[in-house]
C-alpha cells in the first residue's frame, strides 16, 4: 500500500475526531484494525506519532480531546449489534462517541503518549476490575437464613472499614492496596487519601467505589487477601501496615508480614531488597464498632 502523505493522513484523523480519540494501544490491536481497508495506517509507531502531533495541534488551538481506549473487538461487536458497516470511518467515529460516555478515558493534557498510554491502560484495568467485582457481588444474593443483600450488606461493611482506616491513619498522603486472591481471578485495586492544606483527605470517587467494592466482595465470599496502606510525610521515613481479610473484619498483619508482603515480588515469588527510609510497623486499632455482616453461611 503506498504511503500517503503525512498532511493527508492527518486530514484523515482530524475527519475522525469528534473531541474524543480511540487511542489503538498496543501493536496487537492496531493489527487487528489493519484488516480494514478504509484504516490507513501501516505501522503502530508511525501512528502513535502523528495521533501525538494531533493532541499537540488541537491543544494549541485550545481545543479539548479526551483520549478512550479503542478496542477492536469491543469495535467489532458494536458494529454487529447496530447492525454498521465497520469499514466505515463514521462506523469508527461513531464508536468512539460512544466510548467517550462509557469507557475508559484520560482528558489530553500535553503529556506524552509515553505516559499518557500505560495511564489510559491502567484506567481501563480499574473500570474492568470494578465491573467484574460489582458483577460478582450482585451474584451473591440474599443470605439463606436471613434474607439480607450480602453484596449489599458487604458493600457497607467494607465502607465502614474503609473510612476507619483512614480516620485512625496519622495525617500524610496515603496509598492504600487491596488484594483478594479467592476469586476466579485475581482482583487489585488502589486508592490515594491524600490530604489538603486544610488536612482534609482527597478521595477520587471512582478510585473510592473500586476500592470499596473489591473490599467488599472478599469480605462477602471470605476470600483470602489483604489491605496495606502507605503513608507519606515529608520529611519523615514512609510508614506502611496492614490486615489481612478474616472472616468479615479486618485482622492486623504483624511488621514482620508486612515486610514480607512488601519484599516479595507477586509475580515470581522473588524476594525484593526492602527500601531504606521505610518503616513497617503495626497498624493502629480501628475501634471497629460499625456494621457487622451479622449473617452466617
Amino acid at each position: 500500500m503506498a504511503h500517503t502523505d503525512h498532511q493527508t493522513m492527518r486530514r484523515v484523523l482530524r475527519r475522525e475526531i469528534a473531541g474524543t480519540i480511540g487511542l489503538l494501544t498496543d501493536e496487537h490491536d492496531f493489527r487487528a484494525m489493519r484488516r480494514y481497508r478504509t484504516f490507513t495506517f501501516d505501522d503502530h509507531t508511525t501512528y502513535l506519532r502523528q495521533v501525538e502531533d494531533l493532541l499537540r495541534i488541537r491543544a494549541a488551538q485550545g481545543s479539548h480531546t479526551t483520549v478512550a481506549l479503542f478496542d477492536p473487538q469491543e469495535y467489532a461487536d458494536f458494529c454487529a449489534d447496530t447492525g454498521l458497516d465497520p469499514d466505515f470511518p463514521s462506523s469508527r467515529t461513531r464508536f468512539t462517541a460512544e466510548l467517550a460516555t462509557t469507557g475508559p478515558t484520560i482528558p489530553y493534557d500535553g503529556q506524552s503518549l509515553t505516559d499518557l498510554v500505560p495511564a489510559l491502560v491502567d484506567e481501563a484495568v480499574r473500570q474492568a476490575t470494578w465491573e467484574y467485582a460489582s458483577t460478582l457481588l450482585a451474584r451473591l444474593g440474599a443470605c439463606a437464613s436471613c434474607g439480607e443483600d450480602v453484596g449489599r450488606a458487604a458493600f457497607v461493611r467494607a465502607s465502614h472499614l474503609l473510612v476507619r482506616v483512614l480516620d485512625t491513619a496519622l495525617p500524610g498522603n496515603h496509598h492504600l492496596v487491596c488484594s483478594v486472591t479467592g476469586t476466579p481471578e485475581t482482583l487489585l485495586s488502589v486508592l490515594h487519601a491524600d490530604e489538603d492544606t486544610d488536612g482534609d483527605t482527597q478521595l477520587d470517587e471512582a478510585e473510592a467505589l473500586e476500592f470499596t467494592t473489591v473490599l467488599a466482595l472478599g469480605l462477602a465470599t471470605h476470600s483470602p487477601g489483604g489491605l496495606v496502606m502507605r503513608t507519606s510525610v515529608p520529611g519523615t521515613p514512609d510508614r506502611i501496615y496492614g490486615w489481612r481479610l478474616r472472616g468479615e473484619g479486618l485482622e492486623p498483619l504483624t511488621a514482620g508480614e508486612v515486610f514480607d508482603a512488601y519484599c516479595t515480588d507477586i509475580e515470581s515469588g522473588d524476594l525484593i531488597s526492602p527500601e531504606s527510609d521505610v518503616d513497617y510497623c503495626v497498624p493502629p486499632d480501628l475501634g471497629d464498632t460499625g456494621p457487622q455482616l451479622g449473617h452466617h453461611h
